[in-house]
């Protein structure tokens, strides 16, 4: 982790000190202005020099100061009260500008904290709300979201490091066994090393689908998820056949905006899910689109075992198989509703798992939809292009 400053710059002013000589300036000037004020409207109607009154008019007496008795006196008298004020306003300036910056030295500890990988800290701001506290709460659920996902991360790294080893063990103990018996007939070898390969090589790609879905590197169009089920029907209906799965697409037209490869292989990731996890026989999957008011909507509906509700909400996870039947030979490798929420997520949208009472589950993903009559969508379209 990169340490220090990021910008090499010279040193300068605290934000405290600065702060402080602006309240002493401040103070300053509103002792000459009080000073001027003084001036203009008294002194000036005073008569230069002192005079004494009688009936026969003004002369000069030594009875009644002038204006420049009045200001002789009076300079020093000010001078100090302005030498007072300095004082006072770079010592109040400096515990004033003290207590206002504590939550901000608090907040630039939190950070220095964070810079060094302090995820869990918190600056947990007391009083009431101000500037200063919407900005240390919002750096609260900053660093609440970046340990959540951090933690994410390691386990998803974690899981997908014991993923990929357990290929690579597989293909380490087979290689030893064929180095220990050279006579041995390598067809078997060749068949075993070959199915081990292609399940690693499903799992590097399934990583790098979900790792270019969550960083958003996708171009957008308009897509018609009805036509992404006839393409996924389509493809996986030899599988269906083989596994005596039914498989029924029914539904309208529901325009979205999206990548039609990622939603492709997100319609594709739930009816495969469906075929597999289905009833030994006899089972049956139903596919439907529809367009809502502000949605456009799929659904997958599937047969099989019963499915718990806590079952059911882990099941997004990565690398998570569930405990339920899968058909032999499609164990996969546990990412195909991981990937198929990172796609949803980054489309905007929202995906639900609903176990059924009769055995199966239903999934459900809602897009935004997509008005191509709309501006704003015409103006999306032609970006994307």
């Amino acid at each position: 982790m990169r340490k220090g400053p990021l910008v090499d710059r010279a040193p300068g002013l605290s934000v405290r000190l600065k702060l402080t000589l602006s309240y002493a300036a401040f103070l300053l000037v509103a002792g000459a202005l009080l000073l001027a004020v003084v001036w203009v409207f008294l002194l000036r109607y005073v008569p230069p020099t002192a005079f004494e009154y009688s009936t026969g008019g003004f002369r000069p007496g030594p009875f009644f100061p002038g204006r420049d008795d009045l200001i002789r006196a009076f300079a020093p008298a000010a001078a100090w009260a302005m030498v007072a004020l300095l004082a006072f306003g770079l010592l109040g300036g400096w515990v004033l500008a003290g207590r206002m910056l504590s939550p901000l030295r608090r907040i630039t500890s939190a950070t220095r904290k964070v810079a060094d990988g302090t995820l869990s800290h918190r600056i947990e701001l007391e009083g009431r709300r101000d500037e200063f506290r919407e900005l240390a709460d919002s750096f609260d659920a900053m660093l609440s979201r970046l340990e959540a996902h951090d933690a994410e991360q390691r386990r998803f790294a974690a899981n997908a490091s014991h993923e990929l080893r357990t290929p690579l063990a597989i293909t380490q103990t087979l290689l030893e066994v064929a180095d220990a018996d050279p006579g041995r007939d390598a067809t078997d070898l060749i068949e075993r090393l070959r199915v081990v390969n292609g399940r690693a090589i499903e799992l590097t790609q399934a990583l790098l689908l979900l790792s270019r879905v969550e960083q958003g590197s996708f171009a957008r169009e308009a897509v018609d998820l009805s036509l992404l089920v006839e393409e996924a029907v389509e493809t996986l209906l030899p599988l269906a056949e083989a596994n005596e799965v039914v498989l029924s697409a029914t539904g309208d037209e529901a325009p979205t905006m999206g990548s039609h490869t990622l939603l492709l292989q997100l319609t594709t990731n739930l009816v495969h899910n469906a075929i597999v996890h289905n009833l030994p026989n006899g089972g049956s999957v139903l596919i439907g689109t529809r367009a809502d008011r502000d949605t456009a909507v799929l659904t997958v509906e599937n047969t099989g075992e019963r499915v718990s509700p806590q079952l059911a909400s882990t099941l997004v996870e990565p690398f998570q198989r569930g405990s339920h039947r899968v058909r032999q030979g499609h164990a996969g490798v546990g990412l195909g509703l991981a990937i198929v929420r990172s796609i949803t997520q980054a489309h905007g949208g929202r995906l639900e798992l609903t176990p059924l009472e009769t055995g199966g589950l239903l999934v459900e993903v809602r897009l935004p939809r997509h008005d191509p009559s709309s501006p704003a969508s015409a103006q999306v379209t032609g970006k994307s292009k």
